[in-house]
């Protein structure tokens, strides 16, 4: 089964203007941009046959053909990460069995992560797509909270039913746990940014028509749901290491903490 991931960038972020290009200091002091970084994460991930940068702006593709990576030029006009995997898999004419959508603000996600998304697209043909799910633990629901006590919009949560279907998307924290009678584990799961497609689900994606929970979230995946196209969440095990996406300018220090605390 022929895997190609795809690391979907934009320079033009609300929240954060030229993302990809942000500078992240590592423990040995050395200093590398986010997009050179989830590259090298994705690079690292077993079971796939290519590795390509698909983005729009000159700035990111001279960036990452200057650290060795495979740019495709996609439109200006892909509204999100999985448009832009499917405009560069168009464009670049490549014969796929599995795309993946690895996010380029996401460089400490663990290889395995992926490895896990592929291994259950590969078992069950009837999956037209994956995502992971990642139980919080009780830093990670704290960090949650926290950007939503002070109105910032941070990572992802999702629930799920018995079939491991999603149920939603949110950018809010759900489920609602009273604090007061908070269990052990954590019963919220962060939706960690990856995807994985049979390329019919992504066509299937290009014609339908965006909905307003799409809209109102801002989460892509959230069209998949809205038209009846199954998304199935697979839970994903930390393994002791951090999970966190760069969201806002806010998290370059989490992010910078948790590669310290791994070194």
């Amino acid at each position: 089964m022929k895997t190609v991931i795809f690391i979907p960038a934009r320079y033009a972020s609300t929240r954060y203007p030229g993302k990809p290009l942000a500078e992240l200091t590592l423990p040995d002091g050395q200093v590398k941009s986010l997009i050179r970084m989830s590259w090298e994460a994705a690079s690292s991930i077993a079971g796939v046959d290519a590795v390509h940068v698909a983005t729009d702006d000159d700035r990111i593709a001279e960036a990452a053909r200057a650290f060795g990576a495979e740019v495709v030029m996609t439109a200006e006009s892909c509204a999100n990460g999985t448009e832009r995997c499917a405009d560069a898999l168009a464009r670049a004419g490549i014969e796929a069995d599995l795309v993946v959508n690895f996010q380029g603000d996401a460089p400490l996600t663990p290889a395995w992560f992926v490895e896990d998304l592929i291994a259950a697209m590969r078992a069950d043909p009837s999956i037209p797509m994956a995502t992971p799910v990642l139980r919080c633990d009780p830093q990670t629901y704290a960090n949650f909270v926290e950007d939503r006590k002070n109105g910032r919009v941070g990572g992802t949560t999702a629930v799920f039913g018995r079939d491991h279907r999603a149920l939603y998307f949110s950018k809010e924290v759900i489920p609602f746990v009273d604090p007061a009678k908070m269990p052990d584990p954590v019963p919220v799961f962060h939706h960690v940014g990856v995807y994985a497609y049979r390329p019919a689900a992504l066509r299937a994606y290009m014609d339908a028509a965006p909905g307003p929970l799409e809209a109102l979230e801002g989460l892509e995946q959230l069209r998949f749901l809205e038209n009846g196209i199954a998304v199935t969440c697979v839970e994903v095990e930390a393994r002791g290491r951090v999970f966190w996406e760069l969201n806002n300018p806010e998290d370059v220090p989490r992010i910078e903490a948790a590669l310290r605390a791994m070194a």
